[in-house]
């Protein structure tokens, strides 16, 4: 038999959304924009259809302008990747290996434990509070000097939490200056939230902070796939070298580009989908469900040992929603209609005391 990895056979497999079946099933669990693309993108990708058969460009020099312009940084400071996961991906191997550790909240984003232990190194998973949010003082207690990496994803994934300026910047106080904090931003977009603590103003601040950001959710090109990192030049010019060659296809760039050009209409459905996320919340804490504030386009129901059945439910109602057993169940905004059937689905059902 052929020799493999161990270690491999026991990772989970990332677990994606599940497809609906027909028309008629909403699909809620994988955080997609329910609008479809803009005109204006659509023909930007029609256009670069012609020249498929052509690499795409590895420094991604329009998209990467274009980004390094609307935070005010160098084009030095950009990196590219096949969405944020694999710019995720770049950050632990550029920074960790045997030996290592990288820290992340849990429950967080899902492929943090599985990117670390491809890289070799060990995931430090760092429990959530009661309330759903990084606990930072845990994670800074955590620290060892193995410890390479830390990821905050704000608002995190799956329970639309978030973390505070006067929090972070505890957290940082106590974090050494040899260890990268990335701050992961996938659903910065939603969060309006005053007090937050906002990636780019750290990364100004602070020579250990990288941003990472994705155009799958707000700008909703989550089918071609990318994302970027902003970190300092020596950090950015690593990952550039780890990423996979030509991953970033020339469809995505120019679709990214047309997108930040067309962020006003964008920004008129984000504000949709945010209105939406109000009245999703406000029915739901009538109803009597326990869940967090959501800082993001999902919203995180605590359904702890109920879980199983209400999602039982929700299938039953034709609505796929992503759940944890035990723990809860993260449901994305949707359409308006499929924001109705899901609370009409929870209708149906008692929350336990």
């Amino acid at each position: 038999m052929v020799r493999q990895r161990e270690v491999i056979a026991e990772l989970p497999a990332y677990k994606q959304g599940a497809t609906p079946s027909s028309a008629d099933v909403f699909k809620l669990s994988s955080n997609e924009n329910p609008f479809p693309p803009l005109p204006s993108v659509v023909a930007s990708v029609v256009e670069a259809l012609s020249t498929i058969h052509l690499y795409p460009a590895m420094s991604a020099p329009a998209i990467s302008q274009r980004v390094a312009e609307k935070f005010g940084v160098d084009v030095d400071n950009v990196a590219f990747g096949a969405g944020s996961v694999e710019v995720a991906a770049q950050l632990i191997q550029a920074s960790a290996g045997t030996g290592d550790e990288v820290i992340f909240a849990w429950r967080s984003f899902e492929a943090y434990p599985i990117l670390v232990t491809v890289a070799g190194a060990t995931p430090i998973a760092v429990p959530l509070t009661a309330d759903d949010a990084h606990d930072l003082d845990a994670m800074a207690d955590a620290i060892t000097p193995r410890t390479r990496l830390i990821f905050v994803c704000n608002p995190n994934n799956p329970t639309g939490t978030g973390v505070t300026r006067a929090e972070l910047e505890r957290f940082l106080e106590r974090v050494p200056a040899d260890v990268l904090v990335v701050i992961d931003e996938a659903y910065v977009h939603f969060n309006r939230d005053e007090n937050t603590a906002e990636g780019i103003d750290f990364f100004r601040r602070y020579p250990n902070i990288a941003v990472l950001h994705t155009f799958s959710k707000a700008y909703g090109l989550a089918g071609l796939r990318l994302g970027y990192a902003i970190a300092q030049p020596t950090v950015a010019a690593n990952l550039r070298r780890v990423a996979v060659p030509f991953a970033v296809t020339d469809l995505a760039q120019r679709a990214a580009v047309a997108s930040l050009d067309a962020e006003a209409e964008l920004g008129e459905r984000i504000d949709q989908i945010m209105a939406e996320r109000g009245r999703v919340s406000a029915e739901l804490a009538a109803g009597g469900w326990k869940h967090s504030d959501s800082l993001a386009n999902f919203v995180w129901l605590r359904t702890g040992a109920q879980t199983d059945d209400v999602n039982a439910a929700l299938t039953e109602h034709g609505v796929l929603a992503r759940a944890w057993p035990g723990e809860g169940i993260r449901v994305s905004i949707g359409s308006t209609e499929a924001n109705n059937r899901f609370l009409a689905a929870m209708a149906t059902l008692q929350p336990t005391p």
